[in-house]
């Protein structure tokens, strides 16, 4: 695809990453010289110097003939104005873009044909608040995943030493939950992937990807580790548009407190938060006196959200020491994260590879609804619908052992539609089944499978297995 993306800041980078890898054709536009020029040095693609909200530029940018603009500049105005242009001027077919204001999420009418003419809006600040509240509802995972409206669900979880299954062939699995179908789809041993087969033995410290229906993840999680308390006493530091959408999420059912460096922010953010329900406290989140003065020994979580990685990563290690049960820090550069994930940090999310599954589902080939990036970019789960029929489908009416997956890939699951038991009822009166993947099953029509792709280099030939042949059509 020949893709546009305005704004070469850490999300824009981060989209051009991900996309130039998949030998997609790029150009990044930006006012900032010095960061063009730092992306065109490590990455294959073309940069141009300018405002992308001018039409000369974007024509310069190849906008005539471009399949794709992706409006990530740090301004919402500039992005929603660049994708007003590059429908009307341009008539590129999609255009997507980056917003900060919970406003424009609210009002599509703004953004819509008759607005702004946007076909995506993504929002990296909720994308990753969102993130950390599954965290906190699931403290025992790494990750948790949603697909088919949040009808199944992948979790990441480290096993722990005691576990019942751990140190167990994962045929056990099934043993031990004979009325519950759910899947061992992956496992990581020293960031090496390990196929999961029935005699493959779950080892402490090993990194488990669980793929099962909603209702069964804590069954799930408790065959891998202890299970924690529920969390009920949270600290944020950093009281930014993450810390504050953060604080708003959990105000109503958690003891909050938030610690922000800027007095006059403070004031803001009190403004915007019940004081009976979260506490605002001006101070350095690396300030042992402060921390230790705000109880933060009796934390069941200290969630490190600042714009500094260096803050973040010694909060949380100083917050840990001193006592808090759980830690989450969030940190822009990948390779911080993964030095510092496992220690005295129990979660590190990038934000960057938390958001890039919100842009890559409008990327991917065949009907793909839903992208998630694993393992900061090394591996990736995407929710794919079959369509067709056996003779126009690849993966329509056969079973999955017929299916030519490619090694590394696995068919999870699948979410089914079940038709109403009333002959008469509407069509959306039925309900849905979520139905784990094994060798014998067979595709139907419509089938949301997921899909999980231990290495990126495979995804070019799992999206031709969805594209449907011309004789359906």
């Amino acid at each position: 695809m020949k893709i546009i993306i305005l704004g070469a800041g850490r999300v824009g980078a981060s989209v051009a990453e991900n996309l130039v890898s998949e030998r997609n054709d790029i150009t990044v536009v930006d006012t900032d010289v010095t960061q063009l020029a730092a992306l065109q040095d490590r990455l294959d693609l073309r940069t141009l110097a300018g405002n992308g909200t001018h039409p000369p530029v974007l024509a310069q940018a190849g906008a005539e003939d471009a399949d794709m603009l992706i409006a990530t500049a740090a301004r919402d105005e500039t992005n929603l104005v660049a994708c007003q242009l590059a429908a009307r001027l341009f008539n590129i077919p999609t255009r997507i873009a980056r917003i900060r204001a919970p406003e424009f999420l609210e009002h599509p009418e703004l953004t819509g044909v008759d607005g702004f003419q946007v076909d995506h809006l993504i929002c990296p600040e909720q994308t990753v608040t969102d993130y950390v509240m599954k965290l906190i509802e699931f403290p025992e995972a790494l990750q948790v995943l949603e697909f088919a409206g949040g009808r199944a669900s992948l979790i990441a979880v480290r096993a722990y030493e005691g576990g019942p299954l751990v140190s167990h062939p994962i045929r056990d699995l099934r043993a031990a939950h004979p009325n519950i179908d759910m899947r061992i789809v992956a496992i990581f041993r020293n960031d090496r992937a390990v196929p999961p087969e029935g005699d493959t033995l779950i080892q402490p410290g090993d990194e488990v990807f669980i793929l099962a229906a909603a209702e069964h993840i804590r069954t799930a999680l408790s065959d891998l580790r202890r299970m924690d308390q529920p969390v009920r006493r949270v600290m944020i530091a950093g009281g930014g548009n993450i810390g504050l959408r953060l604080a708003r999420g959990l105000r109503d059912h958690y003891q909050i407190k938030l610690i922000e460096a800027d007095a006059r922010r403070c004031s803001y953010l009190a403004s915007q938060l019940d004081s009976d329900h979260a506490l605002v406290l001006n101070g350095d989140c690396t300030d042992e006196d402060l921390l230790g003065e705000e109880g933060v020994d009796e934390m069941d979580l200290f969630v490190a959200l600042t714009s500094d990685d260096e803050n973040n990563i010694m909060s949380c290690m100083l917050a840990k020491r001193m006592g808090a049960r759980r830690t989450i820090a969030l940190i822009n550069r990948q390779a911080y994260a993964d030095l510092v994930q496992g220690n005295r940090i129990d979660v590190a999310i990038v934000p960057s590879q938390a958001t890039i599954g919100s842009l890559l589902k409008h990327v991917r080939r065949g009907d793909v609804v839903a992208v998630h990036s694993l393992r900061r970019g090394a591996a990736e789960a995407l929710e794919a619908i079959a369509h067709g029929d056996h003779k126009s489908s690849r993966v329509v009416g056969r079973r999955i052992e017929q299916i030519d997956l490619p090694q590394g890939a696995t068919i999870g699951a699948i979410v089914r539609a079940v038709a109403p038991a009333d002959p008469l009822a509407p069509d959306d009166a039925g309900g849905y089944e979520v139905i784990m993947g094994h060798h014998d099953t067979v595709i139907q029509p419509e089938d949301h499978l997921i899909v999980f792709v231990s290495n990126k280099r495979l995804l070019p030939r799992v999206e031709k297995l969805f594209q449907v042949g011309v004789g359906f059509f």
